[in-house]
C-alpha cells in the first residue's frame, strides 16, 4: 500500500491539471548514491505491465511490482519550506539514509 497526504494529493492534481492529461504519479526506486537507492518520480500516463495502482485521497500512485518491497507502506507528502517545495517520503522500510538525504538503504527481508 502506498498512501499520499492531502498536500501531496493536491500537488499531484495541480501537476496533472497544468499538464492537461495523465493518470497520476509514478513512484519507484533506482540504485544510486552512497546508501544504495534513491526515489524516482514522474507523471504517469498509463499503467504498464507489472505495475500496480494505489488510490489515496483522490490521487493515483503507480508503482512497478519490482519496487513494492522497497516502497510498501510508504506515505508520499508534499512539503514547503521557504522557497523549497518537494515531494518527500515516509518509508517504513528505510534502515539508513545518506547524510545528504539523497539515498537510502532498506531493511533486509
Amino acid at each position: 500500500m502506498i498512501n499520499v497526504t492531502d498536500s501531496a494529493a493536491r500537488r499531484i492534481a495541480e501537476q496533472l491539471a497544468e499538464r492537461g492529461h495523465g493518470l497520476g504519479l509514478r513512484v519507484g526506486v533506482r540504485k544510486s548514491g552512497c546508501s544504495g537507492f534513491a526515489y524516482t518520480m514522474e507523471l504517469a500516463e498509463s499503467v504498464g505491465d507489472g505495475e500496480r495502482t494505489f488510490e489515496s485521497r483522490g490521487a493515483t500512485v503507480v508503482v512497478h511490482g519490482d519496487h513494492l518491497d522497497f516502497l510498501s507502506g510508504t506515505t508520499v507528502d508534499y512539503t514547503r519550506d521557504g522557497l523549497n517545495r518537494m515531494f518527500t517520503f515516509d518509508n517504513p522500510n528505510v534502515e539508513d539514509a545518506c547524510g545528504c538525504g539523497e539515498s537510502f538503504t532498506v531493511k533486509a527481508a
